[in-house]
């Protein structure tokens, strides 16, 4: 990297800083200035009932899913429905008000934390889980473009969920980052600490496990489409470390296999399954979570809304995947009958499009599976909270902005608005979320 292009990226990175910080900060204020609305459901002010200072910092934070994690995180897993949800969000609210008691700052000194001590706590943690550099480091490295990089890190800053990435004890924030931070790592060949970062969003969302796709394509498959021979040492290596991303998932269903199946006269229904996985039990019997469930009339302005993130997203990828993917495959020996392979990197043209590089192709494919998850199988909103986790969503609208500046102008308008609005929606108790 040259002097000046050095000077570009501490550039960029000190405006980056600058501007979230901006951001956070008016993010902010409208929550709370949009907390004077009437609330849709009390349930926020019914549980936190003193109206204290303190108190009344919290209450925005008191939303949805919430009142979940706090519940877990104050006295574990109580309810069969709260089995849906991992014990990462628990930690990171009960560990950092463990330092906020042993300060003397606790609400509640000894004994179950207080709700506000546990909100005060992950809100303060989560703010501090900001992945716009990170994100601007992943970008440089695949594009060896400031511009591109600065770019793409600019419009993460305009997040379709704000509320849950930024301020709320959600899983967003810390899944986020802590994605964002291995993929980094896995992009430069560190592949312990990528385990270790994915390994550790894992304990935050079941779908967690999906990161150990990354590892799998470095060690295996992107040298098998580059027509590179796979070392013992390599496949063993990335066994070991899929197998650590995939546990917490796994250790999650066990420990629910042994509070519900362990007693054969009171088992729960899901206990028979060929393979017993509470998670999909709890996921259809409360959330109606399967294949094409959600697709209703009275969902469909729900759906309506994930359509920009997913039309920009699944655009993107077929470009993508059709000029670098789709023919590296076809010319590979396995399915194609000339002698002559091409590897992966010599059929991505970055003169065609600067977002045709092959090294990206992994977050595609992860992106791809995600957000058809997302469609076809799940409350399609929650695309609106996930897609900050994969960086394909910032450059597929960098892509729109370099390529196709009206469409591109388009999303940064929608962002801004939707963005805007769905802090008001926060605030007041209203959907999505």
């Amino acid at each position: 990297m040259t002097l000046t292009s050095t000077d570009s990226v501490e550039r960029h990175l000190k405006t980056l800083r600058i501007a979230s910080f901006a951001v956070w900060l008016l993010s902010t204020a409208l929550l709370f200035l949009s907390c004077s609305l009437p609330l849709f459901d009390s349930s926020p002010k019914a549980v936190l009932t003193e109206n204290t200072l303190r108190n009344r910092l919290v209450l925005p934070f008191l939303r949805w899913d919430a009142f979940h994690f706090v519940h877990i995180a104050q006295e574990g897993y109580v309810y069969e429905h709260e089995w849906a949800f991992l014990p990462g969000i628990a930690a990171a609210m009960t560990y950092p008000a463990r330092l906020v008691r042993q300060l003397g700052l606790a609400e509640s000194p000894s004994g179950m934390f207080s709700l506000s001590d546990l909100l005060i706590s992950g809100a303060l943690v989560s703010s501090l889980c900001g992945s716009s550099t990170t994100l601007y480091h992943l970008t440089l490295h695949h594009f060896k473009s400031p511009s591109i990089a600065y770019l793409t890190a600019l419009l993460s800053l305009f997040p379709s969920s704000p509320a849950t990435l930024w301020f709320s004890v959600y899983n967003e924030p810390f899944f986020t980052y802590l994605s964002y931070k291995g993929m980094l790592s896995c992009a430069t060949q560190d592949l312990l600490a990528a385990t270790l970062f994915f390994t550790a969003a894992a304990f935050l969302r079941a779908n967690g496990f999906m990161l150990s796709g990354f590892i799998l394509w470095q060690s295996i498959v992107n040298p098998i489409l580059n027509n590179k021979r796979i070392s013992i040492r390599q496949a063993f290596t990335a066994i070991l470390s899929t197998s650590a991303i995939c546990s917490p998932f796994v250790l999650h269903q066990y420990s629910a296999y042994q509070e519900f199946c362990s007693n054969d006269t009171s088992s729960a229904p899901w206990c028979s399954a060929t393979i017993p996985r509470v998670y999909d039990y709890v996921q259809a019997k409360y959330w109606n979570v399967g294949f094409l469930r959600y697709w209703t009339p009275a969902q469909f302005p729900n759906i309506l809304l994930a359509t920009p993130i997913l039309f920009s997203v699944f655009s993107f990828a077929y470009a993508h995947l059709t000029a670098c993917a789709l023919p590296a495959l076809l010319h590979h020996p396995v399915v194609s009958s000339s002698p002559l392979a091409r590897p992966l990197h010599a059929l991505c043209n970055p003169k065609k499009s600067i977002f045709f590089i092959e090294s990206i192709t992994p977050h595609v494919i992860h992106s791809v599976i995600m957000y058809s998850i997302l469609l076809f199988a799940a409350h399609t909103q929650i695309a609106l909270r996930l897609a900050a986790s994969m960086p394909t969503t910032y450059w597929a609208a960098a892509r729109l902005m370099v390529e196709y500046p009206r469409f591109g102008k388009w999303w940064v308008t929608w962002s801004i608005v939707w963005g805007a609005t769905s802090v008001v929606l926060w605030a007041v108790f209203l959907p999505p979320a």
